[in-house]
């Protein structure tokens, strides 16, 4: 089985979060798995992870609408972050607007991280898609 580092959830609702979970735990093997329930907490943890120099996910799932702070606020964050790593950050949203579709393009030409949007629910073939693509 393919093997990743590490990989963060970042959403408030816990059925996401678990069939995220339960769909990687079939698809790859990760060393470790995170989830956050805003932006926030997560944009916490990742300074966290640049003060003790340690590396960062290799893939993000990340929700737009959470309460604190959002998918848009938290990548307009994650994008300053000084790391050379590429990042393969997933939206994954019950949106079908394509407003929210053009959103997540305008931010590829100003970062290095992959940045792809997916419409809940995420299926299995995405998911092995999103591993396949950042496995080492």
């Amino acid at each position: 089985m393919r093997k990743i580092n590490s990989i963060f959830i970042v959403d408030d609702d816990p059925i996401t979060v678990y069939g995220i979970k339960k769909i990687l735990k079939s698809v790859v093997n990760c060393e470790e798995v995170l989830d956050f329930q805003n932006g926030k907490k997560a944009i916490d943890h990742l300074q966290a992870l640049i003060l003790e120099k340690k590396e960062f996910p290799d893939i993000i799932f990340l929700d737009i609408n959470m309460p604190i702070m959002d998918g848009w606020e938290f990548l307009d964050e994650f994008i300053k972050f000084p790391i050379a790593k590429s990042v393969n950050i997933n939206i994954v949203s019950s949106s079908i607007d394509q407003n929210d579709i053009d959103k997540t393009d305008s931010y590829k030409p100003g970062t290095h991280h992959r940045i792809l949007f997916n419409s809940k629910p995420i299926r299995k073939e995405e998911i092995t898609e999103i591993t396949n693509a950042v496995t080492t």
